[in-house]
């Protein structure tokens, strides 16, 4: 991959804007429970985009995230194995969700820089009850476009 493109350990949803999907790169180690929140928000009616691993390319001055080839449309549900999903091809990525950080009561404004790329990016607690409400709405404050 050049410097414009590059794979992650990231799952990515998307979640609907008007007419657009904007993507979330849900980051953290495994068993940080990116997939399991990813179902809570698809279940809020997101779009599962990649699992586990996301593909990220540069287009202009936007980050496009696509799942590898060989797992799309394809979600692990842990106690089940993997599973089929419906899922976009690709969308704009929109935010980044680090999983695995310290959840700062007032946080300040953080971003991360991937293919050349920078965007926004928050911490979250993935197994609290509201941890899909919170990405959500951390997208709707962070890039309210």
């Amino acid at each position: 991959m050049t410097d414009d493109a590059r794979t992650i350990h990231a799952t990515t949803i998307a979640i609907r804007h008007g007419e657009d999907w904007r993507a979330v790169l849900l980051t953290g180690r495994s068993g940080s429970g990116k997939s399991d929140l990813a179902l809570r928000l698809i279940d809020r009616g997101a779009m599962l985009v990649a699992d586990d691993y996301t593909d990220l390319r540069r287009d202009g001055d936007r980050l496009i995230a696509t799942p590898p080839p060989r797992i799309a449309g394809q979600i692990e549900v842990r106690g089940i194995g993997i599973v089929a999903m419906a899922h976009l091809a690709e969308a704009p990525v929109a935010m980044v969700a680090v999983l695995d950080g310290v959840v700062e009561r007032m946080p300040e404004p953080v971003a991360h820089t991937l293919a050349g790329v920078t965007v926004p990016g928050t911490v979250i607690a993935p197994f609290e009850a509201s941890a899909a409400i919170r990405v959500e709405r951390a997208l709707a404050v962070l890039t309210p476009a």
